[in-house]
């Protein structure tokens, strides 16, 4: 029990991590196959001071505040890492028309800015394509194979290499978070305090339009709504985000030709993950599984 007697509560269980909240701590269980080293380096640059009021800044490993200079990964009984947050009130899904997207924005763009060369190193890569083709193997080893499954596939034998982790991206210049969603977002301090980004497991160098690619592979999809992503991506131009340039004029370049590859890769990835997603439940494909089918439909026919 954590000071106040309140019992510890699981937060997310799933195969590949663990996250359990006791009082104001959380503790987050990593993937049993993480690389220790470039995951202290990551903890390392979320409790660097270029990146405060950005990512939430993990404890060091004995539960006190960040510690530059500390040591910020633990491992429980079979070597899994372990790290040790602040809790942070997670957005609430309930409540879809008051999702920070500003807010989600403007960080993002804030992430992309920071000199990379000042941050502890060597940085790994950003590893957002890597988990678009986790998604792919997982989908293969646990649905049948039918036509949506069929329809992935080809929407994801069409897209870039380096969108499938097959050759270097674009741009590998740019600090860039990895898995941004929603999710991601907390409040800290709780409950009121600023947002701030979470779970920097992924966190790395990269293209920063990859960053910004699943709000735009939601919108495309018809999942969100224009004027949410409109809402993000004002705010993420409005913050100087360098993953979309501005035109000549003062006025914004179309942003398509910057996201319209890892949108397409997120949405393969996301129709993926709900596929397998649904034969693990033993259900048929619901309604936001078959959209995100039919977009890849398009994709492959495109």
């Amino acid at each position: 029990m954590s000071a106040d007697g309140a019992r510890p509560v699981v937060l997310a269980r799933r195969a590949d991590v663990t996250v359990v909240r006791n009082g104001d701590t959380v503790a987050k269980a990593h993937a049993p196959d993480s690389d220790p080293g470039r995951l202290e380096v990551r903890l390392r640059v979320a409790a660097h001071p270029l990146l405060r009021g950005v990512l939430l800044a993990p404890l060091s490993a004995g539960g006190s505040g960040p510690e530059p200079g500390g040591r910020f990964l633990d491992t429980l009984p079979g070597r899994r890492p372990v790290s040790l947050w602040p809790y942070g009130v997670p957005v609430d899904p309930g409540a879809p028309e008051a999702a920070p997207w500003e807010a989600a924005g403007e960080l993002l763009a804030r992430l992309h800015a920071v000199p990379a060369g000042a941050l502890p190193g060597p940085l790994p890569p950003m590893r957002g394509p890597a988990k678009a083709v986790r998604a792919l193997d997982l989908m293969r080893r646990t649905a049948r194979r039918t036509p949506a499954v069929r329809a992935v596939e080809a929407a994801w034998a069409s897209l870039p290499a380096w969108t499938r982790d097959e050759a270097p991206p674009p741009r590998a210049d740019t600090l860039c978070h990895g898995d941004v969603h929603l999710g991601q977002l907390v409040r800290h301090p709780a409950p009121d305090g600023p947002w701030r980004l979470i779970d920097v497991d992924d966190l790395g160098l990269g293209d920063p339009a990859w960053d910004l690619a699943r709000p735009a592979a939601w919108f495309a999809t018809g999942l969100l709504a224009p004027a949410c992503f409109g809402r993000f991506l004002d705010a993420y131009r409005a913050a100087g985000g360098t993953a979309l340039p501005g035109g000549a004029d003062g006025r914004p370049h179309d942003p398509w030709p910057w996201l319209d590859a890892p949108a397409r890769a997120l949405t393969v990835q996301l129709a993926a993950r709900a596929l397998a997603g649904a034969a693990a439940q033993g259900r048929a494909p619901d309604e936001v599984d078959r959209a995100l089918v039919d977009a890849c439909s398009r994709i492959a026919g495109s």
